[in-house]
């Protein structure tokens, strides 16, 4: 499993990482492991402003669907067009490639509060 350093994690398996005053959010290499094959993403809540753990799309795979929730509130600026078309992104490059959206955090700071990869790791081998 890889557990890249300068992300913040949730305890919901979903990923946050700070440019600038602009946040990209996907889920784990975990989740996407657990999950299996990913054939379909939806994320209606472009242009929304949701809180913090408010589901802001989901995520298909051939067994189930899964909500996806936000780490942080704010505003919800992009969904990444390219998994749309390619889900299996999501699967191959979770941290790159396969990012899910880009948003506006409300406060910069509330990304302080969520897991560092050494938390994150210590609540998935429980």
């Amino acid at each position: 499993m890889n557990f890249p350093q300068e992300l913040k994690y949730t305890s919901d398996h979903e990923w946050i990482r700070l440019e600038g005053d602009i946040a990209y959010v996907g889920i784990t290499d975990y989740a996407q492991d657990q999950l299996g094959d990913i054939v379909f993403v939806d994320i209606p809540s472009v242009g929304e402003t949701l809180d913090a753990n408010e589901a802001f799309g989901t995520i298909e795979v051939v067994k189930t669907i899964s909500d996806l929730f936000l780490p942080v509130a704010g505003e919800v600026l992009e969904a990444n067009p390219n998994i749309e078309e390619n889900p299996e992104l999501v699967n191959k490059d979770p941290y790159g490639e396969g990012w899910l959206i880009k948003m506006k955090p409300e406060k910069l700071s509330s990304i302080d509060d969520l897991l560092d990869a050494e938390a994150y790791k210590a609540l998935i081998n429980g």
